[in-house]
C-alpha cells in the first residue's frame, strides 16, 4: 500500500527558528521545534509558545521531506515544525510501537532521495508493507528524551602530535573516487552510490554494480568538494561508486572503530 493510504500527510507550520524564542530546556511555556534533522528525534530546540500558532498534535511522525530527507519520527509531545517538514497522522487507530515501525520504514527509503531531490511530491506514494509484522506489538520500546548525552573520555593528548594525511608520510594512501556524472548510472540495487554529503555516510541512493567505477570499501571518505560539506568526513566499510568530488584514504590497519575515531 501507499503511505497516503495509511497517514493524513499534512504541511507543517513552517517556523523558522530564528523567529522563536529559545529557553532553557526545564523552563515552562515551553514546546519541542522539530527541524529537518536525522538526530536527536528531529528536536532542535526548545522555544516559547507563539499566540496564535497551533502546535502540531502529539502522537503524530514528523517527517522531513528535504535536508535529511525522511527523516522520521514519532513525536510524543506537541511540536512546531520548521521548513520542509510534514506532519503524518494515522488514519485508523495505531499502537506506539506500531508507529515506531513505520517510522522505521519510512526511513529506510530514503536512499532514494538527495539534497536535490526532495521527498514534496513523492512522499504520499512511497510504498509500505501491507500489514505491521505480528513481532512488532512484542518488541520493549525503552524510552528516551529528546536530548543527546555525550559520553566523556579522559585522553591524554600531551604526546599527540599532528600528521599528514596523504603522502610518503602520510597516514592514508589517498585515491580520488570515479563517477564523474552520477545521471549515467543505471538503475538498479546493487551498491551505494555516495556523493558530497556530509549526512547518512553520504549515500545518495543505490545502483547497479559497475566495475569500472567501484571504488573499495574499508576506508575513509574525504569530501572535497560540495557547498557545505568540504572538509566532511564518513567511513565506508563496503564497496561502493563514489562521485569525483570525493577522495578516500586507506591504511592496511584501518577498521570501522579505529576509522570513526579518525
Amino acid at each position: 500500500m501507499r503511505l497516503k493510504e495509511l497517514f493524513d500527510i499534512k504541511y507543517g507550520v513552517n517556523l523558522e527558528l530564528s523567529n522563536c524564542e529559545q529557553i532553557e530546556e526545564d523552563e515552562e511555556d515551553g514546546i519541542n521545534f522539530v527541524a529537518r534533522t536525522s538526530v536527536n528525534n528531529g528536536v532542535v530546540a526548545r522555544v516559547r509558545k507563539i499566540k496564535g500558532v497551533e502546535p502540531q498534535k502529539a502522537g503524530t511522525l514528523s517527517c522531513a521531506a528535504g535536508g535529511s530527507v525522511l527523516s522520521t519520527f514519532l513525536q510524543t509531545e506537541s511540536y512546531y515544525s520548521g521548513r520542509d517538514l510534514y506532519v503524518l497522522t494515522p488514519k485508523k487507530e495505531m499502537s506506539e510501537k506500531e508507529k515506531l515501525y513505520w517510522c522505521m520504514v519510512i526511513r529506510a527509503n530514503a536512499y532514494r532521495y538527495s539534497y536535490g531531490r526532495q521527498a514534496n511530491k513523492t512522499l504520499g506514494d512511497i510504498e509500505l508493507p501491507d500489514e505491521v509484522p505480528v513481532w512488532v506489538n512484542d518488541v520493549r520500546v525503552k524510552p528516551i528524551k529528546s536530548k543527546i548525552v555525550y559520553q566523556e573520555h579522559n585522553f591524554d593528548v600531551r604526546e599527540w602530535r599532528s600528521f599528514k594525511l596523504g603522502g610518503k608520510e602520510g597516514l592514508f594512501r589517498i585515491e580520488s573516487c570515479k563517477c564523474g556524472n552520477a545521471g549515467e548510472l543505471e538503475e538498479g540495487e546493487e551498491v551505494f552510490y555516495v556523493g558530497a554529503k556530509k549526512t547518512d555516510h553520504g549515500i545518495m541512493k543505490r545502483v547497479a554494480y559497475d566495475k569500472e567505477l567501484i571504488t573499495k570499501g574499508n576506508c575513509i571518505i574525504f569530501i572535497c568538494d560540495g557547498q557545505g560539506s568540504v572538509g566532511y568526513s564518513n567511513y565506508m566499510d563496503k564497496d561502493f561508486i563514489g562521485s569525483t568530488t570525493l577522495s578516500v584514504g586507506y591504511n592496511k590497519n584501518l577498521n570501522r572503530y579505529n576509522a570513526l575515531f579518525w
